[in-house]
């Protein structure tokens, strides 16, 4: 088959044959990077293999055949055309009147019967026949309409959109092409929102441009060529935990609910009074040991000594403005006397939790028990291997609910995965024919996090974590005592002379500089003799200078008892 212009093809193809498959012989490329230009594709490769699904009329042109008159026609034009007189060959005669007698349903009585614009471009044969219409001229016209194609191309998410106009060439390859499968590519975020089509199998068609997120062996074959399956959709929480793996690097984990290990409690440390008020709604009662002394000074505030036990009742809410939360409880220094105390909540002290607890957990009753975060250790297990044997204790942090897509490698059919497709979302398409069933093995039940994936994750958890209490303001009294505190030390400072650094001091200062620089400090000691004389000096003394003799004047005026001295000059 001979190729044709886009524009003559539409106009001859019969919309009741669709869909049709062409080729593009002569493609066209719009210069620069644009596909696109107001929503139609403009850019064609030659070779190019299209599916045409569906054609829409948007304008019809009426153009003059002398080129002079040129009138867009509204869809709904009312005007009767009516055809131009004309010898045409006798096989065209054939098909116009076969065309003519589909649609109006009885033969046609002369050659002088007019159509609407509608009756026209419905046959094929009529559109490209010279037509004479009152309401327009007394010209003959020809009908150039122009049409939006809907097609479907390969790799191509949506469905394209390309006007009648574009200069292409093509040609139908529909009968050649039937068993061409067109592929349209889907995220695998997308088809986590239709589950409905599982289990089914794929293709990777492109990688996730993000930096990778799991350290794990499947998550670096998930690349272009790669085949798997999906098998079904995962909703289950995880638990993200972190711990120190050697002096350099921190390991990040997510832990499957799934999880077989055990764990066990681990002491906490609190270093004030408030976290310790935090720490009390995971039990009614609890024990700590004291780390860190606190001296209370003037105040009526309670002593606290390294080894002191605490015994920890309960928050007592302030029960006034002027008045201030605290903890009540019970002190045991150690002799076998306790003591009923009230803490209050803005102290900076040390703390260590007793742990009077060895039972064994697991993952679900740490969650149920336990309040996130907290620290436990990992219990090993000699039965079977531990994915966390490398690690002996846990920080876990989080739990989080995100759905998962169980999915497993062609090449290793018996191991399954579970991928996050909010956070590793690849491009893929459906390959076709039976998913097997779901593997045995469920895949692994930790996964290792990289770090920088880490971080981006704590970003998107909401920070549940609550705010310090603020200290309590002071009252008006104390502001007054510490206002004559300042003013009587400032008073002391000022009336005190300055006192000069003591003579030991420097001495040892100047015979330790002497044995590391004797040279440079003889001569600058030689110099600031001249260019600064007035300079303290820490040297032996000079030999004072004797006082000039004072030299009695003798008036010549006056006598011997005379009481004015002078002096010569």
């Amino acid at each position: 088959m001979e190729s044709m212009s886009l524009q003559q093809y539409i106009c001859n193809l019969d919309f009741h044959s669709l869909p049709r498959v062409v080729k593009i012989c002569s493609g066209v490329y719009f210069q620069g990077s644009v596909y696109e230009i107001s929503g139609s594709e403009c850019c064609l490769p030659t070779g190019e293999l299209i599916k045409i699904v569906d054609v829409q009329l948007q304008t019809v042109n009426c153009e003059s055949v002398k080129k002079d008159h040129l009138v867009e026609l509204p869809l709904n034009f009312k005007g009767l055309f009516q055809l131009s007189p004309e010898r045409p060959h006798r096989t065209q005669v054939k098909r116009f009147l076969t065309d003519t007698l589909s649609f109006k349903g009885k033969p046609s009585a002369c050659d002088k019967q007019q159509y609407t614009l509608q009756e026209i471009l419905q046959s094929p044969a009529m559109r490209g026949k010279m037509l004479m219409c009152s309401e327009i001229g007394g010209s003959k016209y020809q009908l150039c309409p122009v049409y939006k194609v809907e097609a479907i191309m390969h790799l191509r998410n949506d469905v394209v959109k390309i006007d009648s106009t574009l200069d292409v060439e093509v040609v139908d390859v529909t009968e050649e092409s039937r068993h061409i499968h067109f592929i349209k590519p889907l995220m695998l975020s997308e088809v986590l929102l239709t589950d409905s089509v599982l289990p089914v199998r794929a293709e990777v068609l492109g990688a996730s441009e993000d930096a990778p997120i799991f350290q794990s062996k499947w998550a670096s074959q998930l690349r272009r060529g790669c085949k798997i399956q999906i098998h079904s959709k995962v909703s289950s929480w995880k638990i993200l935990a972190s711990s120190r793996k050697g002096r350099r690097r921190a390991c990040h984990f997510l832990i499957s609910r799934s999880y077989e290990g055990c764990f066990r409690r681990c002491p906490r440390e609190f270093h004030s009074t408030s976290e310790l008020a935090g720490g009390l709604g995971l039990a009614e009662k609890l024990h700590v040991v004291v780390t860190k002394d606190y001296d209370g000074g003037d105040t009526e505030l309670p002593l606290f000594g390294i080894g002191d036990r605490l015994e920890v009742l309960s928050l007592a809410r302030a029960a006034g403005p002027s008045a201030m939360d605290a903890l009540e409880c019970i002190r045991d220094s150690g002799d076998g006397d306790t003591e009923r105390i009230k803490v209050p909540l803005f102290l900076d002290a040390g703390f260590v939790e007793e742990v009077r607890d060895s039972r064994k957990y697991s993952l679900p009753e740490v969650v149920e028990h336990f309040h996130l975060p907290c620290e436990v250790k990992v219990v090993a297990n000699k039965d079977a291997p531990n994915p966390l044997s490398c690690v002996s204790v846990l920080t876990l942090e989080a739990q989080i609910t995100e759905p998962f897509l169980r999915v497993s490698l062609e090449e290793e059919p018996t191991v399954a995965f579970e991928v996050p497709p909010r956070w590793l979302d690849v491009s893929l398409f459906f390959t076709g024919g039976p998913a097997k069933p779901t593997p045995p093995s469920s895949g692994p039940k930790v996964e290792e996090l990289t770090e920088a994936f880490y971080y981006s994750l704590l970003k998107m958890l909401p920070n549940s974590t609550p705010a310090p209490p603020r200290p309590p303001k002071r009252s008006d009294s104390e502001k007054n005592k510490g206002s004559q505190r300042t003013s009587k030390e400032r008073g002391r400072k000022a009336s005190e002379p300055a006192k000069l650094p003591s003579r030991d001091s420097k001495d040892t200062f100047q015979e330790t500089a002497k044995l590391l620089y004797p040279r440079t400090l003889q001569a600058r000691a030689d110099s600031d003799t001249f260019v600064h004389p007035n300079q303290y000096s820490i040297g032996p003394p000079r030999p004072q200078k004797p006082p000039k003799p004072f030299k009695h004047a003798i008036d010549v005026h006056s006598g011997d008892n005379s009481d004015h001295e002078y002096e010569d000059i």
